[in-house]
């Protein structure tokens, strides 16, 4: 197994306080995610080691955990990966071993045959984090999206032989990890695999989109409220855990319908605003429909039809992440027709005294 330097990942450095932690995690999340890489195998692991990093070392307990064993895990995957194979293996808390001197600081009541008792608790997907954190935080109870317990029960004896090593000071290997698993099955270890996820789809409004909404499900005769919030987008998937049936997960999949006036790029908006040629030539102040409300445009004089405006803001909320997009606002030029004789001699006027080159050359 890999070692994970989750500060390197972040770019923190190991006294980084908790807010520096977490402006970090936010920061590379923003960069590297899926949403912005699409088909990029490369962000996606990207954003999976960020999310991993982030998931231990903003927890107080788990990051205490990975400053004590982190340094040292290393050490133990490169001499302890061929000693949980075979028998004579060496025990990790033995002389030489990586964590010696250590199995007999924490003995206690209630604790297991090796003196030792451990409780983990893990969230997410366990497919989305390395071998590396599974080992160290267990990943029985990681049901995607909703804490479990995972409890070894049998204390340091059952935590080493998940590792590969006999009883801690036996010096005996116990083999495979699969075996390792089979020995500590019905002590405390969770029960069957989850059934598989039902999809559903929900689509929404531009407008349902911006404010977020809910929807009403009928799934096998049972009427399920589900939310949905602000900032989705098409192809979005809201993992509900255990809300179906049978204790089932729901994955709630997005489909955003177009609208008539905004065109959507991410977070941010487009839309075409008609302009007369008085507030062309002249500028004006122009009401600009928002999805927030009404706001002023301000239209300085001899704006270009084709201009466009940046409306900082006013755009939709980034799903999963902090801000809001812009709105952009592309100006059109709208013409007077059907001129009276009066009118096109006044307008021979004013264009002989315009000095406008000829804008084809």
């Amino acid at each position: 197994m890999e070692f994970q330097d989750y500060y390197k990942i972040l770019g923190v450095p190991r006294t980084a306080s908790p807010t520096e932690i977490k402006k970090a995690f936010r920061k590379l999340a923003r960069e590297s995610h899926p949403d912005r890489h699409a088909g990029d195998a490369t962000a996606e692991r990207r954003f999976k080691e960020v999310n991993e990093a982030h998931a231990v070392l903003s927890d107080p307990a788990k990051r205490a955990k990975y400053d004590q064993f982190g340094k040292d895990w290393e050490a133990y995957a490169r001499a302890g990966a061929g000693a949980g194979a075979g028998a004579g293996g060496a025990s990790p808390f033995g002389p030489g071993g990586p964590f010696a001197g250590w199995s007999g600081a924490r003995a206690g009541p209630g604790t297991g045959p090796g003196g030792v008792r451990y409780e983990f608790r893990t969230t997410g997907d366990p497919g989305a984090f390395s071998e590396f954190f599974r080992m160290m935080f267990g990943d029985e109870g990681a049901a995607a999206g909703e804490p479990e317990r995972f409890s070894t029960g049998g204390g340091l004896d059952e935590m080493l032989a998940r590792m590969g090593f006999g009883p801690a000071g036996t010096g005996a290997a116990t083999g495979a990890a699969g075996g390792a698993r089979a020995a500590g099955a019905g002590r405390g270890t969770t029960g069957p695999a989850r059934l598989a996820p039902i999809d559903v789809t929900a689509e929404v409004s531009l407008e349902e989109a911006f404010h977020g909404t809910s929807r009403i499900v009928d799934i096998e005769g049972r009427r399920l409220e589900l939310t949905i919030p602000r900032g989705v987008d098409t192809a979005n998937r809201i993992r509900l855990t255990g809300k179906g049936p049978d204790g089932r997960d729901l994955v709630v999949v997005v489909k955003v319908r177009p609208h008539p006036r905004f065109t959507r790029r991410g977070a941010d908006l487009e839309r075409e605003i008609p302009v007369t040629l008085r507030e062309a030539l002249l500028g004006a102040e122009i009401p600009v429909s928002t999805l927030k409300g009404r706001v002023l445009l301000t239209l300085p004089a001899g704006a270009q039809s084709g201009r466009t405006f940046r409306l900082k803001g006013q755009g939709l909320p980034r799903f999963k992440a902090e801000g809001t997009g812009d709105l952009y606002v592309r100006i059109r030029v709208v013409l007077p027709a059907d001129l009276s004789g009066e009118a096109q001699e006044a307008a021979l006027r004013f264009l002989d005294l315009v000095a406008q080159p000829d804008p084809r050359t």
